[in-house]
């Protein structure tokens, strides 16, 4: 179903797959359809349990004629060069996106371990005024720690840390801070991510509509 104008009132359920691991790492969520793309960052955060430590962008379109979207630095122009156009990810909204017939778009967070996920825009439905957003559905698999050196990196960590009797696992251990099994997603802590980032927005909303009267 698509909408004929973009709404607090609606929302959209998105399939977040972070691309080249086997087994494939995914999470469902739904969030307003009103939602920015730097606030969609926000979420991918959460749920994927990263730190919110580096750049990031999101991607639109097919090769030679693609939009990226992230928070500009006016010091940087390396991303006009290989991006036709370059827009801010604060002002755009997911409603506009679906509006203009996007069904599926690129986030990569982190460009030195440069991890690429795919969005897949699953459906467009009407809010449940019961439910609060954003919200996690569900999902599998754990996602890669900060830093932990790409792809190739995470491959290790999960090697060593199967195997208490590697010479690198007590080292390994320390530098991440505990125990790691690939394939708990730490349901619990993604839901009380969500929850601050949803109290947050409500929050945003009472301001900004406090404001508008005053």
């Amino acid at each position: 179903m698509k909408p004929t104008q973009t709404s607090s009132s609606q929302i959209v359920r998105l399939k977040i797959t972070l691309n080249d691991i086997k087994p494939v790492i995914w999470r469902r969520v739904e969030v307003p359809l009103t939602t920015s793309l730097l606030a969609l960052h926000e979420v991918i955060q959460a749920v994927m349990l990263f730190e919110n430590y580096h750049l990031f962008d999101f991607v639109t379109g097919t090769r030679g004629a693609e939009t990226r979207y992230t928070i500009p630095d006016p010091n940087d122009d390396f991303a006009d060069d290989d991006f036709g156009d370059t827009m801010d990810a604060s002002k755009t909204e997911l409603g506009t996106l679906v509006d203009a017939g996007v069904k599926w778009l690129t986030y990569t967070y982190d460009f030195g371990d440069n991890w690429e996920h795919t969005i897949l825009i699953e459906a467009v439905a009407a809010a449940d005024p019961t439910t609060v957003y954003p919200r996690f559905i569900e999902g599998a698999n754990r996602a890669p720690p900060e830093d932990v050196g790409g792809i190739p990196g995470f491959e290790n960590f999960i090697n060593v840390m199967a195997k208490p009797r590697h010479p690198e696992y007590a080292d390994i251990k320390r530098w991440y801070g505990s125990t790691f099994d690939p394939k708990v997603i730490a349901e619990a802590e993604i839901t009380t991510r969500m929850a601050k980032l949803a109290k947050r927005k409500k929050l945003k909303k009472s301001a900004t509509t406090k404001s508008t009267l005053n």
